[in-house]
């Protein structure tokens, strides 16, 4: 038994970053449900960080957190925000300020101390995740930096998730989401391709989105210009 009550370990989760490009909270509400409308099963009373970089701080914090919140889905955080009274208005609602990608790799303008060189890290062992056997309804496979090869079946219901690539070579039946830590270069590739759901670092297409004519067929996913599209494996 543990000695202490608690215990802090990291973790990885899978979150989608909704980013606000207007103020008024109605016109948001309805883009949401809209969103929700054509992925339910993916965005249903979904946890969500709001990116507010696209506003200033002449907005109604309260009844945008409200609209939002109306749609179902619960966030966990805000990040973007540069606008201190904005800022204000997001810790007293409760809600964390968080930074992500560059801005949380920002220095002072002060020069760095110097630091001898650290001797040069072995690179990792591998860099894919192989999975052999069939991934079953209710499973979630994650590859964390890292590419995902699966060689069996993915069933509905099923989710793979990947920091990298997708491979599966297999019938495709679940949700398949590639670039998950926002590698907007990374692709799917499948060799029978009737998911449920795929997605692109953010970017995604439930299944009735998907052009008929390679629903069950080889296909390759991969973003052009910031869209999803799809082309013959051969």
């Amino acid at each position: 038994m543990s000695q202490t009550p608690i215990e802090f370990k990291g973790s990885s989760f899978t979150l989608s970053v909704v980013h606000l490009h207007h103020p008024e909270p109605e016109v948001i509400r309805k883009a949401l449900q809209d969103k929700i409308d054509q992925a339910p099963d993916f965005l249903k009373n979904a946890p969500v960080v709001l990116n507010v970089a696209a506003l200033n701080g002449n907005v109604n914090w309260k009844q945008l957190q409200q609209a939002v919140a109306a749609t179902g889905l619960r966030i966990v955080g805000v990040s973007g925000c540069k606008d201190e009274a904005l800022k204000r208005m997001i810790a007293r609602a409760g809600l964390p300020v968080l930074a992500e990608g560059k801005e949380s790799k920002k220095r002072s303008d002060a020069p760095a101390p110097e630091v001898q060189p650290a001797a040069p890290v072995e690179p990792l062992a591998s860099k894919t995740r192989i999975i052999n056997t069939p991934v079953r309804s209710g499973q979630q496979i994650y590859a964390r930096n890292a590419d995902l090869i699966v060689t069996n079946s993915v069933s509905a219901g099923a989710e793979l998730v990947a920091d990298g690539n997708i491979h599966i070579y297999g019938m495709m039946r679940g949700r398949a989401l590639a670039g998950a830590g926002g590698d907007r270069n990374s692709q799917i590739f499948c060799t029978s391709l009737a998911a449920e759901l795929v997605s692109i670092a953010g970017e995604y297409w439930i299944m009735d989105q998907i052009p008929a004519e390679f629903f069950g067929k080889a296909a390759r996913l991969c973003l052009t210009e910031g869209a999803l599209t799809i082309q013959t494996l051969n």
